[in-house]
């Protein structure tokens, strides 16, 4: 009986063993490298900044400080008589006076008339105008604390529904005021008759100020009874207090064909 011989493999010299050997030796001999070039870089740039720093230190010249009042002045300063003071000017606004003109004859203009300011000028000038010398300042007789202004106060008129009272009523003669009515010529021939109530607005003076139709029978009748109430020329202020006051009046006023 025969027997075979099987050759037993041989081990092969580069395995894993090995390759965990060289990979730490590789990792060690890189961190060696890269910590020498990082410290080598550090070194340069240490060098270079001090390098830097010396070139920068340039000695300065010392500072000297010196009194001003200890130096002694030119005499040609000191015996130089100080200039003569400017003479004294007197500030004024424009001569032209402010105001609206106002149109005169030609025989009537004075020499020494003033003309009125224009717009450079008027915010500036006065109403009685200025002695002619502009300074660029206020015209000096300008009433600042307005006591030669006389200011008209408007009496606020009161609303159609405000209610006011007075110890007496505007007086008036509604017969007087009916007589002044003048019958529309489209009503009457349409046959048109009726009641038109105005309200009126009576001031202190017994003028009417406004009017407003309150009621009516035909709005042909309106216009003619609103032209009768403005005609008549009798009204008497309504008394409160002794004093005249603005009221509003209801007016009532027939229209009747004959």
């Amino acid at each position: 009986m025969s027997v075979k011989v099987v050759p037993i493999p041989q081990r092969n010299e580069y395995g894993a063993l090995e390759l965990k050997t060289y990979i730490n030796k590789s990792t060690v001999r890189g961190f060696i490298i890269t910590a020498s070039l990082l410290l080598l870089f550090l070194i340069y740039h240490l060098i270079s900044g001090s390098i830097e720093n010396s070139a920068n230190d340039v000695p300065l010249a010392p500072i000297s400080q010196t009194d001003l009042i200890n130096i002694d002045a030119p005499a040609e300063d000191l015996e130089a008589a100080p200039p003569p003071p400017a003479p004294e000017q007197i500030v004024a606004g424009p001569a032209a006076r402010a105001g609206t003109p106002t149109p005169i004859p030609d025989a009537e203009i004075a020499p020494d008339l003033q003309d009125f300011a224009d717009m450079d000028v008027l915010d500036r000038a006065s109403a009685a105008g200025g002695d002619g010398v502009d300074m660029g300042d206020f015209a000096n007789n300008i009433d600042w604390e307005g006591e030669g202004v006389k200011v008209e106060t408007r009496e606020a008129e009161p609303d159609p529904g405000d209610f006011i009272p007075v110890e007496k009523q505007p007086g008036m003669d509604i017969a007087e005021l009916q007589k002044l009515v003048e019958y529309p010529k489209l009503a009457k021939e349409a046959g048109v008759e009726g009641r038109v109530i105005v309200k009126a607005l009576i001031d202190a003076d017994g003028k009417v100020r406004k009017t407003l139709v309150e009621y009516t029978d035909n709005s042909l009748l309106n216009q003619a009874a609103i032209d009768a109430i403005k005609n008549y020329k009798k009204f008497t202020p309504a008394i409160q207090n002794n004093k005249p006051v603005m009221v509003w009046i209801s007016i009532p006023l027939r229209f009747k064909l004959r």
